[in-house]
Formats: C-alpha cells, structure tokens, sequence
C-alpha cells in the first residue's frame, strides 16, 4: 500500500489525502495507464473533460457495446436499474475488462472517467429546474433515506448529482429574491477576508495583527476572482447559496471595473457580442477548455472572465438551435455565419 502510495505520488500531487481503499483501486487500475502516459509524455490531467475527452469516452462506450451485444450505454453504466439483466451485464463487463476500455485513450483517473461517462449517459439528467413540489419531495426522501443518493435518484428519475446538489442548495435557506444591501457588504467582507487569509499565508505573518487589520494590499486583479472558495464564502454570507455569491461577486466586480457602464447593453451590447464572435471565430479552437477567456475579456471591455464566459453561454443558449448536441466549434461557426450578420445589421 505505501509502495503504492508513492508511485501514484508522481502523477497525483494531492494522494496522501486520499483513502486506503481508493489507493488499492487506483493501483489496480489506473498506476500502469498512468505509466504508460508518462512514456508517451502526456501529463495526468484534472478538471473539465474537454470535448476530445468526451467523444473518446462515446467511442469507448459504443466499441464496448458493439463487443458485448449490451443494447444501451444506460444499462452498461446504470445497470442496477436493470435487475433482470444485472447478472448478464456484469458478468459481460467482466469477461470484456469494461474498467480497460472504458480508460482507453483518456489520461486521468479511472473513477473520474467513470463518473463523467455516466453523467454523459444518464437519461435522468438536464431534466431541468426543479418545481416546488419536487423540491418538497426531495426534503421528504432525504429525511427517510438520508444521503442515499443512489436511492433517492432513482425515486426521483433525477441523477446522483443533481439531487445531492439541489438538496445542499435547499438546505442552505438561500434567499432568492434580490440582493439587500447589507447582504451584499457581508459578501464583500467574506472575499476580502478570504484573499487576506491567503496573502498573509504567502508570506505576511510578520506583521502585527494591527497591521493586518488596516493595512491596504496591493494584489493581481485575477486574485479577485479566479480560485475562491466559493463554499467557504457562501457559508460566511448565510443568506445566499455559493453558486449566487460567485454570480453576485461577478456582478459588483464588473461594475467596479466598468465604472457603472454596463458593457453588455444598448448599441454597446451589440459591439460586444460582435467582437466576441469575431474573437472566438479567429481563435480556431476546437473547445472551450482551450480558449484564453480572461485574453478575451477585452472584447466585451475591462470585465471579470467570469463575466465574458456568462455572456457567451447565454449567446449560445439563446441563439444556436439544439446547442447540446452541436461541438465547440460547431457552435462558434453557427454565430458567426448565421448571428453575427443580424448583429452588425441591427448596430
């Protein structure tokens, strides 16, 4: 196990925090993929699945089908809502090493594949939002099974996920109507607070806790946005769930920097969606993960990435029929063939 442990070292910074059961698992089945990604000369890699990732995954799932005679992705990976079949399928996903092909191609951690394929292939996802007498339901179930997950998804029709998230959202007590003003003075304290905690950890516990309390900092305007916890803010707020602090922390940072402007309205408005098309276009990339976002800030003006990526997510949403099922590049061609004309026609 510690042999073990240290060989993962190498490709994952953050193992000694993780359990002696998952390290096992790891071992088995991701320390030689690993390995054979280091000779290549890919990097181990985290964060948002890019659409390369994704399509490898779809390749992986219907080659997988295509050998076992398995009829669905849905019973290949949620195969407990199948009872009469469970025997057959497992025994197929064993015979056929499914924790093999489902890896193949994708560096990064087996359980992280795992758990993204079956996000990608759940019918009882983007369901959309959750009526008041769902969330009534939800508190209902949770009270009789707990953080059963697993459980209270399938009672639901709803996944693991997005009814483990909506619950932690409902048990918050957040506030959904606007933000008061003192509501908004505790946000801002609690960001402060975070990034002063931060600076002094980086090197500035020699000053005096006076010194501390009123001195001015000079900090990277990225730090006052990029890598916050979110959690940890909402908390501090009370009143408001994480997701709204980040939205809200956005909105008071871009009026600061826009002096008030607005940047996305009026004969400005159209500008900006303009030169974002235009940006994105010229970029010639083939997913988002690989566009510089805080580069593009300046197409829209002085304003958070965050903000930027809003925008463009709306952009699509509104504008791009069947978004989903469209790549990165895809979409981006849609704009600027089929919107962008009615834009520069409208200014």
């Amino acid at each position: 196990l510690d042999t073990a442990r240290q060989e993962l070292e190498e490709f994952i910074p953050h193992v000694r925090n993780i359990s002696d059961s998952s390290i096992k698992k790891m071992a088995g089945r991701d320390l030689a993929r690993f390995k054979q990604f280091k000779k290549q000369g890919i990097a181990v890699k985290f964060g948002r699945f890019s659409q390369k990732e994704n399509n490898q995954i779809r390749k992986n799932i219907e080659e997988f089908l295509l050998i076992t005679g398995i009829d669905s992705a849905e019973k290949l990976l949620f195969t407990s809502r199948y009872p009469e079949d469970k025997e057959t399928i497992n025994r197929l996903k064993a015979d056929h090493l499914f924790c093999e092909k489902l890896s193949e191609g994708i560096p990064r951690p087996w359980r992280l594949i795992y758990y993204r394929a079956r996000k990608m292939f759940d019918s009882h996802n983007y369901k959309g939002r959750y009526s008041t007498e769902e969330k009534e339901i939800l508190k209902k179930y949770h009270a009789l099974h707990g953080n059963n997950w697993k459980k209270i998804s399938e009672l639901m029709s709803r996944s693991n996920l997005s009814v483990a998230m909506k619950y932690s959202e409902i048990k918050s007590g957040a506030n959904y109507g606007p933000w008061s003003k003192e509501e908004t003075q505790k946000l801002t304290r609690a960001v402060e607070e975070v990034i002063r905690k931060r600076i002094e950890k980086e090197g500035g516990n020699s000053l005096s806790s006076s010194e501390k309390s009123h001195r001015e900092i000079l900090i990277d305007r990225e730090a006052l946005y990029q890598k916050l916890p979110w959690t940890e803010i909402g908390d501090k707020v009370g009143t408001r769930y994480w997701r709204q602090c980040k939205q809200k922390w956005t909105t008071v940072l871009t009026n600061k920097m826009t002096k008030g402007q607005q940047p996305y309205r009026g004969t400005r408005g159209l500008q900006a969606k303009i030169n974002l098309i235009k940006r994105l276009y010229e970029m010639k990339v083939e997913d988002d993960n690989e566009v510089d976002w805080e580069e593009l800030s300046n197409a829209i003006g002085d304003v958070p990435k965050a903000y930027v990526q809003a925008k463009f997510y709306k952009l699509k949403v509104t504008c791009v029929p069947s978004w989903q099922k469209k790549t990165f590049s895809e979409i981006i061609d849609y704009l600027f063939e089929e919107k962008l004309p009615e834009l520069e026609e409208n200014l």
